[in-house]
């Protein structure tokens, strides 16, 4: 039941997520669906690719993909709703995603019996794997690769959970809270991982000296 929940919550804030930059960049309806079923269901599809579990089995998932439609034709429908807040809607969702779905991915691989490296891969992909198809759809640079933390705390879900540190179902509310409590925190206070930038002309010209 956990498992579902986080997968239902996954796919509804993935599937938004999707549909506002989708419409953020002026696509069509189609375009819409599209690029917020990508963000729903392609970090699962990479997940499975990677631990053994058949491609097919995306398509046993034929209630989220009903869901996934249904929300973004409310969005599609009646975007002014959130045409005040667009950037932080935006933001918030992913963020959401990004929790639930860290969190089943790395539940999915600890069931399959799988070590803690697969975990926190499972974690991190299902995490993040569809925001950078989204982000790469609609030419913008992932998220994953932008200044503030995003897919460390999918790999953090991934090492809680691996280890049995946390676990039941009021341990994995709270990481879902914590989880997206940090990836908000960390745009909003601009946190970064630590970054060295090398220029190469300049190396190329002192080693020519």
């Amino acid at each position: 039941m956990t498992w579902e929940i986080f997968t239902i919550v996954g796919t509804v804030a993935f599937a938004l997520s999707g549909a506002f930059v989708a419409m953020e960049e002026n696509y069509d309806l189609m375009g819409v669906y599209i690029l917020g079923l990508v963000t729903a269901f392609g970090g699962g599809a990479i997940r499975n690719l990677l631990i053994g579990v058949p491609v097919s089995a995306l398509w046993e998932q034929g209630s989220l993909f009903t869901i996934a439609l249904i929300v973004m034709s409310v969005a599609f429908i009646f975007p002014n709703v959130f045409v005040h807040h667009w950037a932080k809607i935006i933001l918030l969702f992913d963020a959401i995603g990004l929790a639930a779905f860290s969190i089943q991915g790395a539940l999915y691989a600890t069931e399959m019996g799988h070590p803690l490296s697969a975990v926190i891969v499972a974690a991190a992909l299902t995490g993040a794997g569809g925001g950078v198809v989204r982000d790469l759809l609609a030419r913008r640079k992932p998220l994953i690769l932008q200044k503030e933390i995003y897919v460390v705390w999918a790999m953090v879900s991934g090492v809680l959970i691996g280890l049995h540190i946390v676990s039941g179902t009021i341990g994995l509310i709270l990481l879902f809270i914590g989880v997206v409590a940090l990836r908000m925190l960390s745009v909003y206070f601009k946190w970064q991982l630590p970054k060295r930038a090398i220029i190469v002309g300049q190396n190329l010209n002192n080693s020519a000296h």
